[in-house]
């Protein structure tokens, strides 16, 4: 089922569940929401985080230390769920843990916890038919990667196979800061638009307010996550964690809703004239 943006562009949070801890981390997640990041990607740590850089690396070291797992991920998301019952939930992992657990074990545990749905990095579309079958039964979005590089028929395949959002990554290489959006970013998504009527989000080197409300300009929801790890990150160990998070949240809000807004107007203005 597709997930529900309200604004335009709707924020995608990323945050590395157990780092700090899993308190510290369900706080994290509560103050994004409320801070209004419309979905949460919990992520889990994982020992090889290969589509990761290396503030995310950080994090998923840092955690694992802590012991921390997918069920713990899970029992993060049903508190939650419990408290802030509208919110969009999907688990970001990649499949090794998923099959250590069992999909169709994960599949019945993540409904449970009330995820909305999942985003395996590592998973091609071409290769997910169990996964894809456990987590339909379950009425489980799935959500998929779109790379530049990837063909219109895979892009098609890609777009129809999804049923949360559509992510297109908005530059071949891992996740971290970058300095500006990728000019191909602007492009992915325009090939995209014609094979789905999903919201299609754009992430990988998001992570300042002028991005954000770039990304605004062509796309319905920007994911950011390594900015918001390395608050996280800059927090400990004094704590302040998830105000740092909340804050950084509204920011990186405020500043697309207004690109949002000003190119609205302007647009109005042009026809006007």
């Amino acid at each position: 089922m597709p997930l529900t943006f309200q604004n335009r562009p709707s924020l995608i949070a990323y945050v590395t569940c157990g780092d700090p801890d899993l308190v510290t981390t369900r706080d994290i997640v509560v103050a994004a929401i409320d801070a209004g990041a419309e979905v949460i990607e919990l992520g889990v740590p994982f020992s090889d985080p290969v589509a990761d850089g290396p503030v995310i690396q950080r994090a998923s070291e840092r955690a694992l230390r802590r012991g921390t797992t997918l069920k713990d991920v899970l029992k993060v998301a049903a508190d939650v769920r419990s408290r802030r019952p509208a919110a969009g939930l999907i688990v970001f992992s990649y499949l090794n843990p998923l099959l250590r657990l069992g999909m169709d074990r994960f599949c019945a545990q993540a409904a449970e916890a009330g995820v909305d749905g999942a985003l395996v990095t590592d998973l091609p579309v071409e290769e997910a038919g169990d996964y894809l079958r456990a987590m339909r039964e379950r009425r489980l979005a799935t959500v998929f990667l779109a790379a530049p590089t990837s063909p219109d028929a895979r892009l098609r395949r890609i777009a129809e196979t999804s049923t949360g959002f559509v992510y297109a990554v908005s530059r071949t290489g891992v996740t971290g800061k970058r300095q500006q959006v990728a000019a191909e970013a602007r492009q992915l998504v325009s090939r995209i638009r014609p094979f789905t009527s999903l919201p299609i989000a754009v992430g990988f080197g998001i992570s300042s307010a002028e991005q954000v409300a770039e990304v605004g300009q062509f796309a319905d929801a920007a994911v950011v996550g390594s900015a918001l790890v390395q608050a996280v990150e800059e927090a400990a160990p004094g704590g302040g964690a998830p105000q740092r998070v909340a804050e950084l949240v509204k920011q990186l809000i405020a500043a697309g809703r207004h690109a949002s807004g000003t190119s609205s107007a302007a647009a109005a203005a042009s026809r006007r004239g």
